[in-house]
């Protein structure tokens, strides 16, 4: 660590004083709330210490208070620390700021100089799994890293307290949303994730883990599906026919899953919870399911839209009493943001995201009462039970689910819809 040169990129902002006035310095600049407590102070080869600071706090008069009346006979003058050193306060903060200090220390060591580009590529949060750490895309993207090599991630994975890392990458357009994760440090990707009870064992390289869905899983997982018979046309490892059959108590469930990898999963998750015997696995598109008739319940869970899956879902519902589904979708519901400076104009925003919300419910419901009228050749009544978020997907994007409930009016039967 060393003081910026006037012709070199920025540090941060610092008095240079003599280090026998130093704590006088740094005491009178905490008591005017001056002092940078993030960064170390600095100490020379020429007996001067860089005290960092708050420039924007920083005055004329403070300086010369410093130098006439805390310290007489001090000198001070504004610098810049380059490349400055986390306090001990800041160090234990965030385990993402003990990371940074620990790769500064390990570089400086090695006679490499730390870099703005080099800070900005260190991550600031990452998911864990048991043993193994993912990091996202956007990190560790220097070329510095890769030349130190294994024995860099060797250290990450001691200073974190892990045994194995990977890196996201991005999802790829192959139809089944595969993800590109990279092990950085381990021989196999294989995790075990816990949520709600419910066991999720799948391979991080391979298949996806959406810890944002916790709301709706923990929802499904709540209604009551006693004696039902159910249909997930998009089972992926097992997000919501795990919590349909280990707590919703349902009969059997159809799982409908077309990425082979994520099959291996499924049928893995289905032993892990003890439910194997409840679940038949249709692997392929489920668009050539040869089902139908069966179901008292269909969950759509493929964003951004399970629209390919209407028919199908229409297809599988049982004639005489029909069902309920629950449908997913990615709701583009755009605003100008710019003016939301007030409580009332922020409100005013929410509504048009729910009205937009509300305009694909009432199209999709269109849409899937047409299709079941077209299939049976008889009279359906739809209705939307509930329409809700599920979690932000990307900015004016929200992911909703909607609960449709579809009932056949081709006779006098009754019918009392079920709680969702």
């Amino acid at each position: 660590m060393d003081l910026e040169s006037e012709d070199g990129p920025a540090g941060i902002p610092a008095l240079l004083t003599e280090s026998a006035f130093a704590q006088r310095y740094r005491e009178h600049l905490e008591k005017l709330g001056i002092f940078d407590k993030r960064y170390r102070a600095h100490k020379l080869s020429d007996c001067t210490v860089a005290i960092p600071v708050l420039q924007e706090k920083l005055t004329f008069s403070t300086l010369e208070e410093l130098k006439t009346l805390v310290a007489p006979g001090s000198s001070c003058r504004e610098t810049q620390i380059k490349n400055p050193v986390l306090s001990k306060r800041a160090r234990i903060q965030s385990p993402a700021q003990k990371l940074r200090m620990d790769l500064y220390e390990m570089l400086e060591a090695r006679g490499v100089t730390w870099t703005r580009d080099l800070e900005r590529d260190l991550p600031h949060s990452w998911l864990r799994h048991g043993d193994l750490i993912v990091f996202s895309e956007n990190c560790f993207s220097d070329p510095l890293w890769k030349q130190l090599g294994p024995d860099l991630w060797a250290s990450v994975a001691s200073l974190l307290g892990v045994k194995r890392l990977a890196k996201e990458g991005c999802i790829l357009h192959d139809g089944v949303r595969s993800p590109t994760v990279t092990l950085l440090l381990g021989d196999n990707g294989w995790v075990e994730h816990i949520d709600n009870g419910i066991r999720y064992a799948f391979d991080v390289t391979k298949s996806m883990f959406s810890a944002g869905n916790i709301s709706e899983k923990q929802r499904v997982a709540s209604l009551c599906c006693s004696g039902e018979v159910i249909v997930d046309l998009y089972a992926g490892i097992g997000y919501f026919t795990l919590p349909y059959l280990v707590h919703a108590g349902a009969a059997f469930v159809h799982a409908c899953e077309w990425n082979p990898n994520a099959v291996i999963a499924l049928r893995q998750n289905l032993e892990l919870n003890g439910v194997s015997e409840k679940c038949h696995i249709h692997e392929g598109d489920n668009r050539q399911l040869m089902l139908q008739d069966v179901s008292d319940r269909v969950n759509l869970g493929l964003i951004p839209t399970s629209e390919p899956g209407y028919p199908v879902a229409c297809k599988v519902l049982k004639k005489k009493t029909g069902g309920i589904m629950h449908i997913h979708h990615n709701v583009e519901s755009f605003g100008d943001i710019s003016r939301l400076n007030t409580d009332e104009t922020k409100e005013d925003f929410t509504k048009c995201k729910k009205m937009a919300w509300k305009k694909w419910a009432e199209t999709a419901e269109a849409q899937i009462h047409a299709i079941l009228v077209n299939i049976s050749g008889n009279a359906w009544k739809t209705k939307i039970l509930r329409l809700d978020k599920v979690k932000s997907y990307a900015p004016h994007v929200e992911h909703v689910v909607l609960d449709l409930d579809c009932r056949p009016l081709h006779d006098s039967l009754s019918y009392v819809n079920k709680t969702v």
